[in-house]
């Protein structure tokens, strides 16, 4: 299977729909949220904790914040 085959272009028009969609607007917003905190538990730390480490553990103490 192709490793980006599900890549969204932000050169592609076809992938516009996507890029304006409110799920998509949402998971942006929490991936930068997720890497803003991934750097500060790495920095405590003191190595890098990893994407899925941050992932559950941003999840555990804010994803129910973000739930409406």
């Amino acid at each position: 299977m192709e490793k980006n085959r599900y890549r969204i272009s932000r050169d592609n028009p076809s992938d516009t729909w996507m890029r304006d969609s409110n799920l998509f607007r949402e998971w942006e917003e929490i991936k930068r949220e997720i890497m803003k905190h991934k750097w500060y538990e790495s920095e405590k730390a003191g190595r890098d904790i990893g994407w899925d480490r941050a992932m559950v553990n941003w999840m555990v103490r804010h994803g129910k914040k973000r739930q409406s």
